[in-house]
């Protein structure tokens, strides 16, 4: 049975000091109670299949999993409960508010002009229910007391009523005007391509996966009486084919596994994948959407845009895959699930993220498209001492556990010195990640090693610039110059760039900034 969602107030005046509140409070829905309870009897149907149909004997290893799942199915539910019987919240034409706590009561409150994004996301249980958990964001900054406000759960309708009126345009709702649903006018900027899948189907967690499917698949099939270890060694005869050939069947056996499950997990995670731009009456709004078993819509205001990231994992720099994510203000770092909120596209070519990054943009500028000026010699001077420097504390540190450590050969400390050439090409590569431009209305920074990341933000973003030089830095006229904002990350740098050419860069970026300060050191 489906919950009627709340008729919600439009923005108004704060009442004044004394008053009764205008709208009640309002329960979660009572069907998250039961959800919890029905997944712990649905986890415990492969014991009782095992136990009552194959006859599989009712070993600890058997019976203890399935209680350690009813007593947590049984504290989760119970959980629920008293999370239903002692939380409110309220929607008021000024404020949202959120009453919880058994115990230890707490009330959390923010301004609704305040509200950044309205997030909804439902997993397979809460899907089946009809349920949904709004994450209503303020931009999570605790030091001024902000923080998230998150309804779990409440029905279908009432979340999208949520969103539809609290992401309302603030000058709109002060006037007293009605927040207008979305109008249907949406612009598809990228939907999830077949392709994309092989930019994610491995990298280091899927031996992780694979650890976690082979355990699980023992777990289970022992339980029916079925010896998965036996199995594998009955396969093929492994003594005949020698530790090397074991030890390679086996990783490359291990990554098949770690692959199908990554590969799975983003098919899942994925699904119907569609990055839009939500036109209404006042204004636009880039919307995610995506989710097999685990749905997940994220709404980022369009007024809060202020650049976009792109990074290349060193790794994946040689088939050209990226990851995208906008930079803007009041959003969310952490996120929702296994992703940022930042987030715009899964990992896929390089070239279509920046299409899809100009197409966010929309402005004309493309500046990721621009060729970006690169950084003196001096810089790559810089990494190659930190390299040779490295690589000789590495080879000490080999030495002296050669000589003082009896297992161990004299000659371990020949592995140090084999590592020069590893550390030499990666300072190669750093360096040449480095880069910098104008472009427009946008400055564009390089950097980094094991991923490289090029950043696009507005000039009007910026708020401030910090100058650093280290020791080093100072011998070689180096300064590495970095750009303060309150989006994103907070801070955008260009590490190791000629002194007067930083200066000047950050002077061009925002004219007058750094002026006073320039003429002064100049005088």
């Amino acid at each position: 049975m489906s919950t009627a969602p709340p008729s919600l107030p439009r923005p108004e005046a704060e009442p004044a000091a004394g008053s009764p509140p205008v709208e009640p409070l309002r329960r979660l829905d009572r069907r998250m109670i039961w959800v919890d309870a029905v997944q712990m009897v649905i986890s415990l149907i492969p014991t009782f299949v095992a136990v009552v149909i194959f006859d599989v004997e009712p070993r600890p290893s058997v019976i203890w999993p399935a209680a350690i799942v009813a007593v947590i199915g049984f504290l989760t539910a119970g959980h629920d409960l008293f999370r239903w019987l002692k939380t409110r919240y309220r929607v008021t034409g000024h404020r949202v508010e959120r009453h919880s706590g058994f115990l230890v009561r707490s009330t959390l409150s923010v301004p609704r002009d305040r509200i950044r994004s309205v997030d909804t996301t439902a997993n397979l249980k809460q899907r089946l229910a009809g349920l949904r958990v709004v994450t209503i964001g303020t931009g999570q900054n605790a030091s001024t007391g902000e923080g998230m406000i998150e309804l779990n759960a409440v029905s279908k309708a009432t979340a999208a009523e949520l969103r539809r009126v609290l992401l309302a345009d603030r000058l709109g709702a002060e006037a007293g005007q009605e927040a207008p649903p979305d109008d249907g006018r949406e612009t598809l900027i990228a939907g999830l391509k077949r392709h994309w899948l092989l930019y994610n189907m491995f990298n280091i967690w899927a031996f992780v996966t694979a650890m976690f499917v082979i355990w699980s698949a023992y777990w289970l099939l022992n339980n029916v009486g079925v010896d998965l270890n036996k199995i594998v060694l009955d396969l093929v005869d492994w003594e005949a084919l020698g530790p090397g050939w074991t030890i390679a069947i086996a990783t490359a056996a291990v990554a098949l596994v770690g692959a199908a499950g990554l590969t799975m997990g983003f098919v899942s995670e994925f699904w119907n994948f569609r990055l839009t731009r939500v036109r209404t009456e006042r204004g636009t709004t880039l919307r995610t959407s995506n989710g097999l078993l685990k749905t997940r819509e994220v709404n980022r205001d369009d007024h809060r845009l202020r650049g976009v990231h792109i990074a290349e994992p060193l790794f994946w720099r040689w088939i050209g895959a990226a990851d995208t994510a906008v930079i803007s203000t009041g959003l969310a770092k952490a996120g929702l699930g296994s992703e940022p909120a930042s987030t715009i596209l899964p990992r896929c070519p390089v070239g279509e993220a920046r299409r899809v990054a100009a197409a966010v943009l929309d402005d004309g500028d493309l500046p990721f498209e621009a060729p970006l000026r690169a950084h003196p010699r001096a810089a790559l001077r810089r990494r190659v001492v930190w390299a040779v420097n490295t690589s000789l504390a590495l080879t000490g540190l080999l030495l002296w556990f050669g000589l003082t450590m009896e297992p161990l050969p004299d000659w371990l400390w020949l592995a140090g010195v084999a590592t020069l050439p590893v550390t030499v090409s990666l300072a190669v590569v750093a360096y040449r990640s480095l880069g910098h431009a104008i472009v427009g209305r946008y400055l564009v920074t390089r950097c980094g090693l094991l991923t490289r990341s090029t950043d696009a933000l507005q000039r009007r973003a910026v708020i401030g610039w910090k100058l650093r030089q280290s020791l080093l830095q100072r011998r070689l006229g180096l300064i590495t110059v970095i750009a303060t904002t309150a989006a994103g990350y907070g801070r955008y740098r260009a590490p190791d760039m000629d002194v007067r050419t930083g200066l000047a860069f950050a002077d061009e970026a925002v004219p007058g900034m750094l002026s006073p300060f320039l003429r002064k050191n100049t005088d």
